[in-house]
This record gives structure tokens, C-alpha cells and sequence, in this order.
């Protein structure tokens, strides 16, 4: 196809489509003539793992540019495939907490109880040893201690549906596609969940008795107006 058919296709246009096989980002097409070039499939699908990268996910084009390498080096596992993708769209923090040390041990500790195959300075657990650092500053020094664990197996339960989702996908492209998509939009979603889960679990735990009286009474009221057919 001609360039300007990719860009229909693809919804980029062809400016940025120039730019990204400038950068790197995007193999040139096939020369069918001084002025012309040929593109295919392969750059349609690349160009979408891009726009993922880039709109989903937020990587900078050098970030972009090392995952890409990544999934175009047929010596790479596809495990450190995808660990290059994730590990590039979980937050960074500037700023630390305080109490970062006792909290990297918590993170350290963590990973050895669960036997997780995961590197205690991986990005994902220096962002959880950020999380419960802020957790220790605002007066929530038990969290750790009465709610992480049960945080991790519900972690442990969703990252066995991610990884069956993203394992039907064909292609190392679709596979990083997957994984960076299903983490980005997939925090969205659970995060949502869960709010709703809270409110649920508000109203069953605390409810609304001023409502649960009312319901009581109007009960009572019907009770007592019903005729008994031996008053009839």
C-alpha cells in the first residue's frame, strides 16, 4: 500500500508517519521508485504498537524506541519482552517518602513469602515500597501488616486472567500490544471495580438506618391495618 493508504488505515498521518521511520520507530517502505515507497502489513501493525505505546501507555519515543528493539531481537525471551514494556508503564516517582528503607524491606519480604520470581528493585516494587512508605507517613503503619498480603493473592488471582488474555494473542507485537494496554486500561478497570465494590460493601456494613427504619415502619403500618377475617 502507499503511504497514504497506511495513514487511512491506521488513523496517523503521514507526517508522523514520516517522522516515526525517522526516528527509528518505523521500518522505511519498499522503494517501488525514486519518489514512491511500498508499505505492507507489518508496518500497519507496527504502527499501531506504537499509538499504543505512545497514547495508552505514555512512553516517551526513546522509551518507545528500547521496547521496540526488544521485540524485534529474536534472541530476547518473550518473558523479558514483555517485563520491557511493563516495567516502562509503571509510574516513577520523584519524590520519595521518607521512610523508603523499612518499606523496601517490606516489598523484600513480600516477594520472598509469595515466592514471586520478581527483582526487588524492579520498577513495580520500588512503586509499591513508594505506596507503603506514604502509607507510613499519614498513620497507616498497620496496612502492610493486616492488608498487603491479601492485596498480593488478589494480585496474584488477576495477573493469571491478564496473562491467559494476553496469551491468545499471536506475535510478539501483540503480545507487548496486550501487555501494555491490559496494564494501563486494566488498573483502570480494576481500580473502578474496586470503588464500586466499596460502595457495596459501605452499604451492606453500614447501610442506612434512617432508610432500614423507615422500611420497618411502613411494614408495621401495613401490619396493623389488615383486617383479620374474623373482625369482617
Amino acid at each position: 500500500m502507499r503511504i497514504g493508504e497506511l495513514s487511512r488505515r491506521t488513523g496517523v498521518s503521514v507526517p508522523t508517519i514520516k517522522y516515526y521511520v525517522r526516528e527509528g520507530l518505523l521500518p522505511a517502505g519498499r522503494l517501488t521508485s525514486p519518489n514512491q515507497a511500498s508499505y505492507d502489513e507489518s508496518h500497519e501493525r507496527r504502527l499501531r504498537l506504537i499509538r499504543a505505546l505512545l497514547d495508552v501507555g505514555g512512553l516517551s519515543v526513546a522509551a518507545i524506541r528500547e521496547v521496540l528493539a526488544a521485540v524485534d531481537d529474536p534472541e530476547r525471551p518473550v518473558h523479558k519482552v514483555l517485563g520491557a514494556a511493563a516495567d516502562r508503564v509503571v509510574p516513577r516517582y520523584e519524590d520519595e517518602p521518607g521512610e523508603m528503607l523499612a518499606a523496601r524491606e517490606k516489598v523484600t519480604e513480600l516477594i520472598r513469602r509469595r515466592g514471586w520470581l520478581v527483582d526487588d528493585r524492579s520498577p513495580a516494587a520500588e512503586a509499591l515500597a513508594v505506596a507503603l512508605a506514604a502509607l507510613d507517613e499519614v498513620g497507616h503503619t498497620d496496612f502492610a501488616e493486616h492488608q498487603l498480603e491479601t492485596y498480593a493473592r488478589a494480585a496474584e488471582d488477576v495477573a493469571t486472567v491478564d496473562l491467559q488474555y494476553v496469551n491468545r494473542r499471536v506475535g510478539r507485537e501483540r503480545l507487548v500490544e496486550a501487555v501494555v494496554i491490559g496494564t494501563v486500561l486494566g488498573d483502570a478497570v480494576l481500580g473502578a471495580l474496586r470503588r464500586m465494590a466499596h460502595v457495596d460493601a459501605s452499604a451492606r456494613l453500614y447501610g442506612d438506618a434512617t432508610a432500614d427504619q423507615t422500611a420497618d415502619e411502613t411494614t408495621d403500618e401495613t401490619t396493623d391495618e389488615t383486617v383479620e377475617p374474623n373482625e369482617a
